[in-house]
């Protein structure tokens, strides 16, 4: 299910606030971020836990779980918003 609320102006964090009073600097944001998504590094992240998704039988049944890594080798499933929120594995960035 898709969340309603993608793409709103909703976020009330600061750098929320920050991108909407401001839309050259989202613009530029978006560009970034669809260039870094787009780099092999990421492109291999994602379809890894999309296969571990897949193996464990959640990928796209809606059951709001991830696969998440725990280590650069091990994973375990999570929440959605947990595991998109998490920052603590910033060395996978």
């Amino acid at each position: 299910m898709r969340n309603k609320l993608a793409g709103t102006k909703m976020g009330s964090s600061k750098s929320a606030k920050y991108y909407q009073e401001n839309p050259d600097a989202r613009k530029k944001k978006k560009e970034y971020d669809t260039e870094y998504h787009a780099t092999d590094d990421r492109r291999e992240y994602r379809s890894k836990l999309n296969k571990v998704n897949r193996e464990k039988g959640t990928y796209g049944n809606g059951d709001g779980k991830d696969a998440a890594h725990t280590s650069k080798t091990r994973t375990r499933m999570q929440s959605q918003s947990k595991n998109r929120a998490d920052k603590k594995r910033s060395f996978f960035k």
